[in-house]
């Protein structure tokens, strides 16, 4: 029974990180797909390139915080659970979503540095 209650439990995690990160990865309309960055950052010189650029890594910034957050929460809820803190579900349930959780604050940092790059730039190309 109690295995039964894990296995579900963590099929439902599953599931529902699943279909939220499913959700932020649809297209919006206002953001620059890779391909367009990619040729926007080889052909960027004016003052309003280098922002939409910098406003796309802090998009990407925010959405990397926003799922640093979900799995540092998703961590403490198995913690919590004597079910799933146990040293056999620990790899994992709870090492898993800490390391998520770190990997997501790690790319977050990363796209804030390249978006105040690209402010930078972006008042560099206006000061020319």
């Amino acid at each position: 029974m109690n295995r039964t209650f894990v296995s579900l439990s963590f099929a439902a995690v599953l599931a529902f990180t699943s279909f939220a990160v499913t959700a932020q990865a649809q297209p919006n309309s206002d953001n620059l797909s890779k391909q367009q960055l990619v040729s926007l950052i080889a052909s960027a010189k004016t003052p309003a390139e280098h922002l939409r650029i910098a406003e796309y890594y802090g998009a990407k910034a925010q959405d990397d915080l926003a799922q640093s957050k979900e799995h540092a929460q998703m961590a403490e809820q198995f913690k919590s659970n004597p079910l799933t803190n146990s040293s056999k579900f620990s790899t994992g349930t709870v090492n898993h979503c800490e390391f998520m959780a770190q990997n997501f604050k790690q790319k977050a940092e990363q796209m804030q540095q390249l978006e105040q790059q690209h402010e930078q730039m972006a008042r560099e190309a206006g000061q020319k």
